[in-house]
């Protein structure tokens, strides 16, 4: 006799009602009581769909509970036992996949000394104090790379380009000659480039500020907080802190530059985990749009390391955030914690990863010299590199990456139920902890999955709460 067993979901519960998030498809289904009921009863073991029916019969219509069993069959949450489990596809992209985002690192100095940086710090992959990489890109390097750019995206009529450093700034000149070249390329071939940068924000100037508004550039300020925050480990080379030079040029940039929304990045470090502080610091008192978190890149040990207290610390503030912004949303207010936001786009429009980011697919980082590498945080590393921006991209070693790194080959992602988000991390985590990019993170699992069961929840009660809402993630 036929026996029905569960497939791989996971369950949330959200507005009153059960959610399964389906696994191999990403995809999101509500279900009803008979069909919950199922659920459960199955989940103490394999059983016959008519016994199925004779034991819920007391609680439920038959007609309803068959209706439920064709639907979960449907959407493959459940299926005959002991049939195969469905395996990670092996889907490699096709050949020629566009380059969305090309990263210009147009300098690799920087007139900071933040005690956990991963280009400057114990944990960096390129020395570029001894290399023979020059210290600023050049203007023909940077034009290079807007070439490769513009040849690489395909068929895409908007590309987008990322200046990024060490300290940006501080080839200005360059940057303002990238702009403009690139948009003239760009219009030439009938495309568009949007542009951005990263800055720690110690160069702004009243005529930077001004360059940024007019050419409409995205910035992304890294920032920690408020003064005792931003002065524990953001110094200048002297040991001084940086936020009383900072403030008030941030001040300037956010009241002058209205024509893209400004971001600030929070590195997050062992002694500075008060993340409600500072998210009420920057959104609220500086005047920021929207503030994304990240957990500091290091390998095990540094004294600046979360360990396992600070991922509760910091999973539990995550979590009463993500929830804030749920309820601006349900009003259609604006709420700027970027983190929730971008998780649930991801879900929402049913991203199942092959792969952690764009890294060596869609994006790809150029070192000062012209070097193409997997991304920004490993240009200049012969070990990753893809190319040159006079040569090209090389296909070959390109294909290559991305066969080795598929989700899998990554021990212990294949039986995770928030791989879709996942995909096994950061590559430049991987590599800084355990020395392999190909090496799945797996010190972050519980807060992966914890977090992705935060943004699910938070997805299920805007779909019934607010439904509109989710309609500004379809582009």
């Amino acid at each position: 006799m036929t026996q029905l067993a569960l497939r791989e979901f996971h369950v949330f519960d959200a507005a009153g009602g059960r959610f399964l998030y389906l696994v191999p498809s990403a995809g999101i289904f509500q279900i009803d009581e008979p069909s919950s009921a199922i659920v459960d009863l199955l989940d103490r073991g394999p059983c016959a769909p008519e016994k199925i029916v004779h034991d819920l019969s007391e609680q439920y219509p038959e007609d309803r509970l068959r209706n439920g069993l064709l639907e979960l069959q449907q959407i493959r949450a459940i299926g005959e036992a002991g049939a195969p489990q469905e395996q990670v596809v092996n889907d490699l992209p096709p050949d020629g996949f566009p380059i969305t985002t090309m990263v210009l690192n147009v300098t690799n100095k920087c007139n900071l000394a933040c005690t956990y940086c991963y280009e400057y710090g114990e944990d960096k992959i390129v020395d570029t104090t001894c290399s023979d990489q020059p210290k600023f890109m050049a203007d023909d390097t940077a034009q290079e790379g807007v070439e490769l750019l513009l040849k690489e995206s395909g068929p895409l009529e908007v590309a987008h380009l990322t200046f990024f450093g060490g300290e940006t700034l501080l080839n200005f000149p360059v940057l303002q000659d990238t702009v403009a070249y690139g948009r003239q390329r760009a219009e030439e071939l009938g495309k568009k480039i949007e542009f951005s940068l990263t800055t720690n924000a110690t160069l702004l100037r009243p005529d930077i500020i001004e360059w940024l508004a007019e050419n409409e550039i995205g910035v992304t300020v890294s920032i920690d907080g408020p003064k005792e925050m931003q002065d524990r480990m953001r110094v200048f080379h002297s040991g001084k802190g940086s936020y009383e030079t900072v403030q008030p040029k941030i001040k300037e940039l956010l009241k002058r530059h209205k024509t893209r929304p400004i971001g600030a990045r929070v590195t997050l470090t062992r002694e500075n985990l008060d993340i409600h502080r500072i998210y009420e610091h920057l959104t609220d008192e500086m005047g920021f749009w929207e503030v994304g978190f990240a957990p500091v890149t290091t390998a095990s040990g540094r004294d600046y390391e979360i360990e396992n207290e600070g991922y509760e610390r910091m999973l539990r503030q995550f979590d009463e955030l993500a929830h804030d912004w749920l309820e601006h949303a349900v009003q259609n207010k604006h709420h700027g914690f970027s983190n929730v936001k971008d998780t649930l786009e991801e879900i929402h429009k049913g991203v199942s990863k092959a792969y952690p980011c764009g890294a060596g697919l869609g994006l790809m980082g150029v070192s000062t010299g012209g070097d193409v590498a997997l991304c920004h945080r490993f240009a200049a590393s012969d070990d990753h590199n893809f190319g040159t921006t006079e040569d090209g991209i090389d296909r070959d070693r390109q294909r290559q990456f991305l066969e080795d790194h598929h989700v899998k080959h990554k021990t212990d992602c294949h039986t995770c139920w928030a791989r879709p988000i996942c995909a096994g991390g950061c590559y430049h985590e991987a590599h800084t902890r355990f020395g392999e990019t190909t090496a799945p993170n797996l010190h972050f699992c519980n807060w992966v999955r914890t977090w992705t069961h935060t943004c699910l929840e938070v997805y299920g009660e805007l779909s019934a709460r607010n439904p509109d809402y989710l309609t500004r993630f379809d582009h």
